[in-house]
Protein backbone atom coordinates (compact mmCIF):
# COMPACT_ATOMS: atom_id res chain seq x y z
CA UNK A 1 0.00 0.00 0.00
CA UNK A 2 0.83 3.74 -0.64
CA UNK A 3 0.70 6.22 2.58
CA UNK A 4 1.88 9.87 2.91
CA UNK A 5 3.44 10.31 6.46
CA UNK A 6 3.97 13.95 7.95
CA UNK A 7 6.98 13.57 10.13
CA UNK A 8 7.20 15.58 13.47
CA UNK A 9 9.80 14.86 16.09
CA UNK A 10 11.12 11.57 18.57
CA UNK A 11 11.30 8.10 17.42
CA UNK A 12 7.23 7.72 16.63
CA UNK A 13 8.24 8.72 12.81
CA UNK A 14 11.03 6.87 12.51
CA UNK A 15 8.95 3.01 13.89
CA UNK A 16 6.24 3.38 11.57
CA UNK A 17 8.58 3.57 8.27
CA UNK A 18 10.76 0.67 9.95
CA UNK A 19 7.23 -1.43 10.43
CA UNK A 20 5.94 0.16 6.69
CA UNK A 21 9.49 -1.17 4.85
CA UNK A 22 8.76 -4.89 6.45
CA UNK A 23 5.32 -5.23 5.37
CA UNK A 24 6.44 -3.80 1.83
CA UNK A 25 4.86 -0.31 2.08
CA UNK A 26 5.79 2.46 -0.37
CA UNK A 27 5.36 5.83 2.02
CA UNK A 28 6.29 9.43 0.86
CA UNK A 29 6.79 11.55 3.79
CA UNK A 30 6.81 15.05 4.72
CA UNK A 31 9.07 16.04 7.34
CA UNK A 32 8.58 18.63 9.39
CA UNK A 33 11.77 21.00 9.35
CA UNK A 34 12.86 21.57 12.77
CA UNK A 35 11.20 18.37 14.13
CA UNK A 36 11.83 15.28 12.36
CA UNK A 37 15.61 13.91 12.61
CA UNK A 38 17.41 13.94 9.01
CA UNK A 39 17.80 9.71 9.41
CA UNK A 40 14.09 9.92 8.43
CA UNK A 41 15.51 9.91 4.75
CA UNK A 42 16.75 6.08 5.65
CA UNK A 43 13.53 4.55 5.77
CA UNK A 44 11.24 6.42 3.40
CA UNK A 45 10.92 5.83 -0.34
CA UNK A 46 11.16 9.91 -0.52
CA UNK A 47 11.11 12.64 1.62
CA UNK A 48 10.03 15.98 1.28
CA UNK A 49 11.11 18.99 3.95
CA UNK A 50 8.67 21.96 4.80
CA UNK A 51 8.89 24.35 7.57
CA UNK A 52 5.75 24.18 9.69
CA UNK A 53 3.50 26.91 8.12
CA UNK A 54 3.69 25.71 4.74
CA UNK A 55 0.21 24.14 4.54
CA UNK A 56 0.05 24.62 0.45
CA UNK A 57 2.94 22.67 -0.03
CA UNK A 58 2.42 20.04 1.97
CA UNK A 59 -1.07 19.36 -0.36
CA UNK A 60 1.45 20.34 -3.46
CA UNK A 61 3.74 17.49 -2.40
CA UNK A 62 0.87 14.81 -1.63
CA UNK A 63 -1.56 15.73 -5.02
CA UNK A 64 1.86 15.38 -6.95
CA UNK A 65 2.74 12.18 -5.52
CA UNK A 66 -0.88 10.89 -5.87
CA UNK A 67 -1.40 10.85 -1.86
CA UNK A 68 -5.01 10.01 -1.07
CA UNK A 69 -3.91 8.66 2.86
CA UNK A 70 -2.33 9.40 5.24
CA UNK A 71 -0.55 9.81 9.33
CA UNK A 72 0.80 12.08 11.10
CA UNK A 73 3.28 10.86 13.45
CA UNK A 74 6.02 12.48 15.92
CA UNK A 75 5.48 15.42 17.88
CA UNK A 76 5.64 18.98 16.85
CA UNK A 77 6.64 20.88 19.68
CA UNK A 78 3.66 22.64 21.50
CA UNK A 79 5.60 25.99 21.04
CA UNK A 80 6.06 25.69 17.58
CA UNK A 81 2.88 25.94 16.80
CA UNK A 82 1.49 28.87 18.32
CA UNK A 83 4.66 31.14 18.15
CA UNK A 84 7.00 30.10 15.84
CA UNK A 85 4.73 29.64 12.55
CA UNK A 86 4.97 31.62 9.34
CA UNK A 87 1.88 30.49 7.81
CA UNK A 88 1.56 30.39 3.67
CA UNK A 89 -2.20 31.76 2.22
CA UNK A 90 -4.11 28.32 3.01
CA UNK A 91 -2.71 27.97 6.40
CA UNK A 92 -3.25 31.94 7.05
CA UNK A 93 -6.85 31.40 5.78
CA UNK A 94 -7.33 27.83 8.17
CA UNK A 95 -5.81 29.79 11.40
CA UNK A 96 -8.20 32.77 10.57
CA UNK A 97 -11.40 30.67 10.58
CA UNK A 98 -10.72 28.63 13.87
CA UNK A 99 -13.27 29.29 16.69
CA UNK A 100 -10.56 28.54 19.05
CA UNK A 101 -6.06 28.29 19.07
CA UNK A 102 -5.68 25.06 20.94
CA UNK A 103 -3.71 22.32 19.30
CA UNK A 104 -7.28 20.16 18.19
CA UNK A 105 -8.74 22.60 16.59
CA UNK A 106 -5.77 23.35 14.48
CA UNK A 107 -5.73 19.51 13.56
CA UNK A 108 -9.27 19.13 12.99
CA UNK A 109 -9.04 22.12 10.76
CA UNK A 110 -5.98 21.28 8.99
CA UNK A 111 -8.14 17.25 8.72
CA UNK A 112 -10.44 19.36 6.64
CA UNK A 113 -8.56 20.99 4.27
CA UNK A 114 -7.61 17.98 2.96
CA UNK A 115 -10.38 15.74 2.69
CA UNK A 116 -11.41 18.95 0.81
CA UNK A 117 -8.41 17.97 -1.65
CA UNK A 118 -9.06 14.62 -1.35
CA UNK A 119 -6.71 13.66 1.14
CA UNK A 120 -7.85 11.71 4.27
CA UNK A 121 -6.20 11.42 7.44
CA UNK A 122 -5.33 8.00 8.76
CA UNK A 123 -5.13 6.65 12.49
CA UNK A 124 -1.70 7.62 13.69
CA UNK A 125 -0.80 3.99 14.99
CA UNK A 126 -2.21 2.19 11.97
CA UNK A 127 1.76 0.70 11.81
CA UNK A 128 1.93 0.48 15.72
CA UNK A 129 -0.58 -1.68 16.92
CA UNK A 130 1.86 -4.07 19.09
CA UNK A 131 2.76 -0.95 20.46
CA UNK A 132 -0.52 0.08 22.62
CA UNK A 133 -0.04 -0.46 25.84
CA UNK A 134 -1.95 -3.63 26.60
CA UNK A 135 -4.50 -3.27 29.68
CA UNK A 136 -3.18 -4.82 33.45
CA UNK A 137 0.60 -4.13 35.09
CA UNK A 138 3.11 -4.36 32.99
CA UNK A 139 5.97 -4.34 35.30
CA UNK A 140 6.65 -6.87 38.11
CA UNK A 141 5.51 -4.75 40.90
CA UNK A 142 2.16 -3.17 41.22
CA UNK A 143 1.05 0.09 42.52
CA UNK A 144 1.23 -0.36 46.26
CA UNK A 145 -1.66 1.36 48.15
CA UNK A 146 -0.41 4.76 48.38
CA UNK A 147 0.51 4.72 44.86
CA UNK A 148 -2.77 3.53 43.61
CA UNK A 149 -4.70 5.84 45.72
CA UNK A 150 -2.77 8.80 44.09
CA UNK A 151 -3.20 7.53 40.56
CA UNK A 152 -6.90 6.92 40.56
CA UNK A 153 -6.98 10.48 41.82
CA UNK A 154 -4.71 11.47 39.00
CA UNK A 155 -6.92 9.75 36.52
CA UNK A 156 -9.67 11.80 37.11
CA UNK A 157 -7.41 14.79 36.98
CA UNK A 158 -4.97 13.85 33.46
CA UNK A 159 -8.91 12.73 32.00
CA UNK A 160 -10.12 16.16 32.41
CA UNK A 161 -6.99 18.20 31.10
CA UNK A 162 -6.52 16.14 27.86
CA UNK A 163 -10.34 16.61 27.61
CA UNK A 164 -9.67 20.10 27.83
CA UNK A 165 -6.72 19.92 25.52
CA UNK A 166 -4.19 21.35 27.85
CA UNK A 167 -1.89 18.45 28.24
CA UNK A 168 -1.87 14.63 28.93
CA UNK A 169 -0.14 14.53 32.45
CA UNK A 170 -0.27 15.16 35.75
CA UNK A 171 2.21 14.68 38.74
CA UNK A 172 0.52 13.20 41.92
CA UNK A 173 2.01 13.13 45.20
CA UNK A 174 -0.55 12.28 48.47
CA UNK A 175 -3.24 12.38 46.66
CA UNK A 176 -2.56 16.29 45.69
CA UNK A 177 -1.97 17.48 42.39
CA UNK A 178 1.91 19.02 42.20
CA UNK A 179 1.90 19.57 38.64
CA UNK A 180 0.21 19.98 35.59
CA UNK A 181 1.82 19.44 31.95
CA UNK A 182 0.69 22.48 29.82
CA UNK A 183 3.14 23.56 26.73
CA UNK A 184 6.28 22.18 27.94
CA UNK A 185 6.13 18.43 27.91
CA UNK A 186 6.00 15.85 30.22
CA UNK A 187 9.45 15.15 31.28
CA UNK A 188 9.79 19.11 31.74
CA UNK A 189 6.53 19.16 33.96
CA UNK A 190 7.94 16.30 36.04
CA UNK A 191 11.02 18.07 36.79
CA UNK A 192 9.21 20.99 37.58
CA UNK A 193 7.18 18.63 40.07
CA UNK A 194 10.49 17.48 41.85
CA UNK A 195 11.00 20.93 42.51
CA UNK A 196 7.81 21.72 44.17
CA UNK A 197 7.38 18.12 46.18
CA UNK A 198 10.37 18.93 47.91
CA UNK A 199 11.69 15.38 47.79
CA UNK A 200 8.32 13.30 48.51
CA UNK A 201 7.70 10.52 45.81
CA UNK A 202 5.84 11.80 42.86
CA UNK A 203 3.16 9.52 40.55
CA UNK A 204 2.73 9.92 36.72
CA UNK A 205 -0.31 9.98 35.24
CA UNK A 206 -0.95 10.15 31.73
CA UNK A 207 -4.40 9.97 29.95
CA UNK A 208 -5.25 10.06 26.06
CA UNK A 209 -7.95 12.97 24.84
CA UNK A 210 -10.82 10.54 25.25
CA UNK A 211 -11.71 10.95 21.34
CA UNK A 212 -12.94 8.00 19.03
CA UNK A 213 -9.89 8.24 16.67
CA UNK A 214 -6.08 8.12 17.34
CA UNK A 215 -5.86 10.75 14.14
CA UNK A 216 -3.56 13.02 16.24
CA UNK A 217 -1.80 13.87 19.77
CA UNK A 218 -1.51 10.09 20.75
CA UNK A 219 0.21 9.75 24.64
CA UNK A 220 4.02 8.56 23.88
CA UNK A 221 6.31 7.16 26.62
CA UNK A 222 9.86 5.22 26.49
CA UNK A 223 13.05 4.90 28.10
CA UNK A 224 13.73 8.64 28.26
CA UNK A 225 10.13 9.18 30.11
CA UNK A 226 11.84 6.27 32.98
CA UNK A 227 15.07 8.23 33.02
CA UNK A 228 12.69 11.22 33.91
CA UNK A 229 11.37 9.39 36.66
CA UNK A 230 14.46 8.14 38.72
CA UNK A 231 15.92 11.50 38.29
CA UNK A 232 12.21 13.00 39.92
CA UNK A 233 11.75 10.41 42.75
CA UNK A 234 8.77 9.13 40.50
CA UNK A 235 7.88 5.66 41.87
CA UNK A 236 4.48 4.45 39.35
CA UNK A 237 3.10 5.54 35.92
CA UNK A 238 -0.27 5.30 34.83
CA UNK A 239 -1.33 5.18 31.11
CA UNK A 240 -4.54 4.72 29.29
CA UNK A 241 -4.57 1.18 27.41
CA UNK A 242 -4.99 0.88 24.10
CA UNK A 243 -4.22 5.03 23.52
CA UNK A 244 -0.77 5.29 24.36
CA UNK A 245 2.13 3.99 22.63
CA UNK A 246 4.96 2.75 24.40
CA UNK A 247 8.35 3.39 22.88
CA UNK A 248 10.92 0.43 22.79
CA UNK A 249 8.66 -1.55 24.86
CA UNK A 250 10.68 -4.27 26.39
CA UNK A 251 13.77 -2.35 26.78
CA UNK A 252 11.62 0.14 28.75
CA UNK A 253 9.83 -2.32 31.25
CA UNK A 254 13.27 -3.94 31.77
CA UNK A 255 14.64 -0.83 32.69
CA UNK A 256 11.55 0.17 35.08
CA UNK A 257 11.73 -3.25 36.75
CA UNK A 258 15.64 -2.60 37.89
CA UNK A 259 14.93 0.28 39.56
CA UNK A 260 11.78 -1.28 40.94
CA UNK A 261 9.25 1.26 39.28
CA UNK A 262 5.58 0.15 38.57
CA UNK A 263 3.59 0.83 35.51
CA UNK A 264 0.07 0.23 34.80
CA UNK A 265 -2.33 0.16 31.72
CA UNK A 266 -5.92 1.11 33.04
CA UNK A 267 -9.10 1.18 30.63
CA UNK A 268 -9.57 4.60 29.37
CA UNK A 269 -11.60 6.81 31.45
CA UNK A 270 -15.12 8.58 29.73
CA UNK A 271 -14.32 12.04 28.89
CA UNK A 272 -15.99 15.25 26.97
CA UNK A 273 -13.79 15.70 24.39
CA UNK A 274 -15.17 14.96 21.31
Amino acid sequence: MRYGLIAGNGRFPLLALETARREGHDVVVVAIENEAGPEIANFASSVHWINIGQLGKLIEIFKREQISEVMMTGQVKHVSLFSSIKPDWRLLKLLTSLKEKNTAALIGGLQRVLEEEGITLADSTSLLKPLLAPEGVLTRRKPDKEEEADIRYGRRLATMLASADIGQSVAISEKACVAAEAMEGTDAMLRRAALLANGKPLRLVKASRGRAHLLFDVPVTGLTTIETMLETKTTAMAVDAGRTLLLDKEQMVERANGAGLAIVAYPPLESTAQ
